[in-house]
């Protein structure tokens, strides 16, 4: 009853894979600026460019997530103890990534609150030059990820972290340019407070999505009953239980459920068309049916947990 799955995630993962060369230069080119505006950040005391560059450590993050999946649904020779491969690799980078980022954040807004009774003086003129390199990094980025983010998930993903984060860069920019003409110290640490509220709420998803999948909650655009009434609706099902649907790694759901058979009924039938109703309704790829025969309804012991 799998077979889908296997075909629908080869063709997402060879997609992906013949875009791994601009995910490598996003990475790389993402990477290099993420540093630089680190130290460039911690040298001229501008808390809006290290904001960012946390910010833009989501991105690089993002994308080494993405290469991590592409090479982990192309390893030759896995393991056969890891029934169900390398995935879960990316939802447990991506609830490190909320934690880390949630530190980033919550430092920087205790940081620009200190800030505002005393702020302290900027370098204007290297956070400017630094800030712009990263905005440039940013649509670079974005160019490259383009294309691919039509064909898998994860691709779509940094993408849209990179479409963010270039708000971020640009918030920099206008502070670094109000302290370079006006003196205001105090653009710093409001872009931070800006830039610091805009990754909160970000992280805070991105932590719960992981967390949802790591203790395998049916997705939330999926309603379990849903399936349940779709399953019973089959043709020669006579009723459904012990459905369970999860979330195996991004875009990836998996099902499984025990279909009791109306007598008479056709068991290559039934399982065809269960699949294309998981498929078709739910985009449900890998399913797990067991079909019991309606006159021995005890053929499925009692499940305790």
């Amino acid at each position: 009853m799998g077979a889908g799955h296997d075909h629908h995630h080869a063709a997402v993962s060879t997609a992906a894979h013949r875009h791994s060369g601009r995910l490598w230069a996003a990475f790389a080119l993402l990477g290099a600026l993420m540093v630089v505006e680190a130290v460039t950040a911690l040298r001229t005391g501008s808390l809006a460019l290290l904001s960012d560059a946390g910010h833009m450590f989501t991105d690089v993050l993002g994308i080494g997530m993405a290469l991590a999946a592409v090479a982990a649904t192309r390893r030759p020779g896995a393991d056969p103890q890891r029934t169900f491969g390398l995935y879960r690799l990316e939802v447990l980078a991506a609830l490190a990534n909320a934690v880390l980022l949630a530190g980033v954040a919550v430092y920087v807004l205790v940081e620009a609150v200190r800030r505002f009774g005393h702020p302290p003086e900027v370098l204007a003129g290297p956070v400017l030059v630094v800030a712009t390199l990263g905005l440039l990094a940013n649509l670079a980025a974005f160019a490259l990820l383009r294309p691919g983010a039509r064909v898998s998930i994860n691709l779509r993903g940094a993408y849209l972290e990179v479409l963010a984060d270039l708000l971020g860069s640009l918030g920099v920019i206008a502070a670094a340019l109000l302290i370079a003409v006006t003196d205001w110290w105090w653009a710093d640490p409001l872009v931070a407070v800006a830039i610091g509220l805009f990754i909160l709420p970000r992280t805070w998803r991105l932590g719960r999505t992981a967390v949802r999948i790591l203790v395998q909650a049916a997705p939330e655009h999926l309603q379990v009953t849903a399936v349940h009434d779709r399953l019973a609706a089959v043709p020669g099902v006579a009723g459904v239980h012990d459905l369970h649907v999860w979330t195996l790694t991004s875009g990836m759901e998996v099902a499984s459920a025990h279909l009791i058979m109306a007598p008479g009924a056709d068991v290559g039938a039934v399982l065809a068309a269960a699949r294309t109703a998981l498929h078709e309704d739910f985009h449900i790829e890998h399913a797990t049916l067991q079909l019991e025969p309606g006159a021995n309804p005890g053929a499925c012991g009692p499940v305790e947990w």
